[in-house]
């Protein structure tokens, strides 16, 4: 049991014994000594729901990582090969079973799909003279994997350019897939609102699915009340800012990957007296992050501004709590403190390691360079100067910082002004291209594909109307204390998230306009349950909304939405589901075409 996947309304850990127990009979078919050769990028999502003595408990004795030519040397029974549908990857596979066939005993050879067997991998395997090899060729359907208590995530790093760049709807049937699994475990979903194309489609899907499934009907009671499905597309402006919440930033200075961070090691290292500060460690220090941690919880959304001082209040809670031992005369006073002291020595070690992090992140929040681009972006943002060619975006191109940092700036300032004047878009263009080089002119056009920087046509800014209805930029927020979920980028409010927001009070009906100016249609669904587990609300009861970013979501979009679930008067809890964790940077990576 993962204690942190149990903590919400929605208890998360249902849904990663399931794919555990599946995990676990697949292992069993391939009876003895096995050995896993492991697609490198499935490794993360793997770890968050069976770690390696489960694997080591099924007789799973070496692990490798997928390489070209031979496997190294292990002395087992079965390969297990564990790999996305990818074509490239059936490449590698061919040629280790190929280099195994002609050394030594012989070895049974199986491959496990996921989250999807593939037609086309089978056939890549028959043409290079191996597919008879596999005994087992299965497919294991991990599609949501659990992250936190409220958290679940697809981690399909490609499905916002399949979707809306290549018209590619695989990671949306994998969505809608994972969505049924859900329902499965947590009972049919009664109503499902929705935003966007993308959104549409997967709403079909399921639809259709449960059509399919017409012979078992669903005897649970349902866990959630709505299902809101929202395309990334709808708030293309979100993701471009720089989060300021204590994960966001996190994210965007280091990045998460699988909920561990790597973290230069200098600020980690024990100090110790006349030591000249030598022998200073040069491997990262790798961190996970999520609220098993209980300072990490309480800090994890908050305003960068706001975690100093909850970090020196706890410090003065824990040095008090220590002090303690000083005051415990009787053996029973003894005992009981040192039977706290795993506990208070854990809250040290936990506070010792959100300060250096902390210390590190003030590092990068207080340069000249992070307050400029801050500027610019808020700048845009409350729509002043979106029109004409930015002087900081000039600049940034003339010292040649990180393309990825332009593309954003200017990506922000097209969106923010429903797409650039030609001329401006023009200009930003040309500079691009003369300073980081033309193989860029790819990126560029998907960039402009995905709608990200683009003409303005119509000759009209549709931004004004959307930022006043649905009051996206707040003049006067309080970081330290909030009162609305604008704090989590000191200013704007994520578009997505007042979106659910109003789905929830007043309902969408009051904001049809805008709803009209965004892109895709919006809709409503509603699925009949069987009388009896019709669900009567108890006053004062809240309702559980599961909201599915369909091509990502951040971790500041997550705080505001936390923000709303822990809210008096909310009257909704929301569950996070989305395709991928995203941040500014990775997103914009996703779309770059690399340079041949």
């Amino acid at each position: 049991m993962a204690a942190h996947l149990s903590y919400g309304r929605v208890n998360l850990n249902v849904l990663r014994e399931a794919v555990r127990r599946e995990l676990r009979e697949f292992l069993d078919k391939c009876a003895g000594s096995k050995a896993i050769v492991w697609d490198e990028y499935l490794t993360g999502p793997f770890g968050l729901i069976a770690q390696y003595s489960l694997l080591k408990e099924h007789e799973v004795e070496k692990m490798f990582t997928l390489k070209g030519s031979r496997l190294p040397a292990a002395d087992v029974k079965n390969i297990i090969f564990v790999v996305r549908p990818r074509l490239e990857l059936m490449d590698i596979i061919s040629e280790n079973v190929l280099s195994e066939d002609r050394r030594g005993p012989a070895r049974d050879f199986h491959i496990l799909f996921v989250p999807r067997r593939s037609l086309l991998c089978e056939q890549r395997l028959k043409d290079l003279g191996v597919l008879g090899s596999f005994i087992h060729r299965e497919e294991y359907s991990l599609d949501l994997i659990p992250f936190d208590g409220d958290l679940l995530s697809m981690e399909s790093e490609g499905a916002f350019k399949e979707c809306y760049l290549e018209s590619d709807q695989t990671s949306l049937y994998h969505a809608a897939k994972g969505l049924m699994t859900l329902q499965a475990l947590y009972g049919t979903i009664p109503q499902i609102f929705g935003k966007g194309e993308c959104a549409r489609q997967v709403a079909n899907m399921m639809i259709r699915m449960k059509r399919e499934f017409t012979g078992s009907q669903n005897s649970i009671f349902p866990v959630f009340d709505n299902l809101l499905l929202l395309d990334r597309n709808v708030d293309l402006l979100t993701p471009l800012a720089t989060q300021l919440t204590y994960e966001g930033l996190i994210d965007e200075i280091y990045g998460i990957q699988n909920s561990y961070v790597k973290l230069p090691p200098e600020k980690f290292a024990p100090k110790k007296q006349g030591d000249g500060g030598k022998d200073l460690p040069t491997e990262a220090k790798k961190l996970q992050l999520n609220s098993a941690e209980e300072l990490y919880a309480e800090i994890r959304d908050k305003n960068f501004n706001a975690v100093g001082s909850v970090l020196s209040k706890k410090a003065k809670v824990i040095s008090a709590a220590f002090e303690e031992r000083h005051n415990a005369k009787t053996v029973g006073e003894i005992k009981q403190f040192v039977s706290q002291l795993p506990h208070m020595q854990a809250a040290r070690g936990s506070l010792a390691n959100h300060t250096s992090i902390a210390e590190l992140i003030k590092d990068v929040t207080t340069s000249e360079d992070f307050f400029d681009k801050l500027t610019v972006e808020q700048e845009f943002m409350s729509g002043i100067d979106t029109d004409k060619v930015n002087s900081y975006i000039e600049d940034c191109i003339a010292q040649k910082h990180p393309l990825i940092k332009v593309l954003r700036l200017v990506c922000l300032q097209s969106v923010c002004n429903s797409g650039l004047k030609q001329k401006v878009l023009d200009y930003y263009k040309r500079e691009i291209l003369q300073t980081y080089g033309y193989e860029h002119i790819l990126t560029l056009y998907n960039l402009e594909k995905a709608g990200l920087l683009k003409p303005q046509t119509g000759g009209r800014n549709t931004y004004p109307t959307v930022r006043k209805t649905l009051r996206l930029w707040m003049d006067d927020v309080n970081e330290q204390n909030p009162t609305d979920i604008s704090y989590v980028y000191s200013g704007y409010a994520p578009l997505s998230v007042r979106l659910a927001q109003l789905l929830s009070r007043p309902g969408w009906r009051s904001i049809e306009e805008v709803l009209r100016i965004l892109p895709g249609p919006h809709f409503e669904e509603r699925q009949p349950l069987p009388t009896g587990l019709q669900k009567k609300r108890q006053p004062g009861e809240n309702r559980v909304t599961l909201i599915f970013f369909l091509g990502g979501v951040t971790f500041a979009e997550i705080a505001a939405l936390r923000f709303l679930s822990q809210l008096e008067d909310g009257g909704t809890e929301y569950v996070i589901a989305t395709t991928k964790l995203i941040n500014g940077a990775s997103w914009i990576e996703s779309l770059m075409e690399k340079p041949f």
